[in-house]
């Protein structure tokens, strides 16, 4: 046989997130004053309870293996950050660590396909969903909301995209890249739908601790029993604790389901990072109070920015309710002309901002959404004051 490679590999498209920030450090090795919007990282460092925890488990000696999924005093801190956060009701049996949100929803993916499932994916969607459904053998299906309806997917909107092939529905509440969060009530309606359908549902709630403006994170598996027997909860520490480098991701499933999934990772992986589990323990059962001061600081920071983009010329953005993005809707400006060429797509206006004015956004066609960008607070204000004025000074030359 011929050396071929993996056809599913070669067709996983590459992270466009990651390309732009390659290139916003690859400018700045240059020399060059780079303001990265780009990256879904918090500019904040880990808290400093979560740190010393750390470091006392090095010293206590937990550097070796511990269980496939996870240690037992982990899954019952997350159970009972479950129970008090999001009024769920999980035992151990039930919970998955992994290492970081990407392989936790990559597990869940592969423990509930088969070649030809269907996976519903609201668009604009977190860009790794698709590429993860495929390599589950899954076949996933974009389903295009309105940004009248606030880039949030409606019951008709489901209804109009299931089929007999239909497995599961993601559901990303806050969402990234639009900000957006979903109230009780729509949660409700899609719930419902779920039930009468009978399949499942995989909630994403990575940036859960996020939300501003007085609303509230509403986690569908605590609406019902039906809908919390069909649900996927996925969480973790990465975004609301400042822990992206840790890679501690987790699950709450049905036993059947935990079990699967730890059968999978068991042999993927094995277990995720000793010391960030135990730090993750003083995550979630240490004070929040960090959590609020960056919480209050990535608000200031949305409203400055909305306020910001809503004023600018051929741009326009809805108010983010949580997560840490702005959603920018540049169908008007990519109609338009710099140095006189048609600019055309998100892509090529972002290649324009980065080559011109060293401003890095993400454009988000790999997000499924056209002719529109996203960008992140997760910056300090001063750099997002500059980046802003440049996005402002590229948008004044176009014609």
């Amino acid at each position: 046989m011929s050396l071929t490679l993996s056809r599913k590999a070669q067709a996983v498209k590459p992270s466009s997130t990651l390309a732009i920030t390659a290139k916003a450090k690859e400018l700045r090795a240059q020399g060059l004053d780079v303001v990265g919007f780009g990256a879904g990282e918090p500019d904040f460092n880990t808290p400093e309870n979560i740190c010393e925890a750390a470091v006392k488990a090095i010293h206590e000696g937990h550097t070796k293996y511990t269980p496939a999924s996870g240690t037992v005093s982990l899954k019952e801190a997350v159970c009972q950050k479950f129970k008090q956060f999001n009024g769920l009701e999980y035992d151990v049996n039930q919970i998955v660590i992994s290492n970081g949100g990407k392989h936790s929803l990559t597990n869940v993916f592969m423990a509930i396909l088969n070649p030809g499932d269907e996976v519903m994916i609201p668009a604009p969607y977190w860009l790794s969903y698709p590429e993860m459904v495929k390599l589950a053998d899954g076949v996933p299906i974009t389903v295009y909301t309105k940004k009248e309806n606030g880039y949030k997917v409606t019951v008709e909107e489901l209804h109009a995209s299931f089929t007999d092939k239909t497995k599961a529905i993601v559901i990303n509440t806050p969402c990234n890249p639009t900000g957006m969060l979903y109230t009780r009530e729509e949660l409700m309606a899609i719930a419902d739908f779920v039930v009468e359908k009978d399949i499942y549902l995989i909630a994403d709630e990575m940036y859960e601790n996020l939300v501003y403006g007085g609303a509230q994170h509403v986690s569908i598996a605590s609406l019902n029993e039906e809908i919390y027997k069909r649900t996927i909860t996925v969480s973790g520490v990465a975004k609301s604790y400042s822990m992206t480098g840790w890679r501690i991701g987790y699950v709450g499933a049905s036993v059947e389901i935990a079990k699967l999934m730890s059968s999978i990772q068991s042999h993927a992986t094995s277990n995720p990072n000793s010391i960030a589990q135990k730090a993750t323990e003083e995550a979630l059962l240490g004070p929040q109070d960090t959590v609020e001061a960056m919480r209050q600081e990535f608000d200031s920071r949305r409203k400055y920015m909305y306020n910001r983009i809503s004023n600018m010329p051929l741009l326009s953005c809805l108010e983010p309710k949580g997560a840490f993005y702005v959603f920018v809707d540049a169908t008007e400006a990519v109609k338009k002309s710099y140095k006189g060429e048609t600019v055309g797509t998100a892509a090529k206006l972002a290649q324009i901002l980065i080559n011109d004015y060293q401003t890095a956004v993400v454009p988000c066609e790999d997000f499924g959404a056209e002719g529109h960008f996203r960008l992140s607070y997760a910056i300090s204000m001063e750099q997002i004051e500059k980046g802003l004025d440049r996005i402002e000074q590229c948008l004044n030359t176009l014609e």
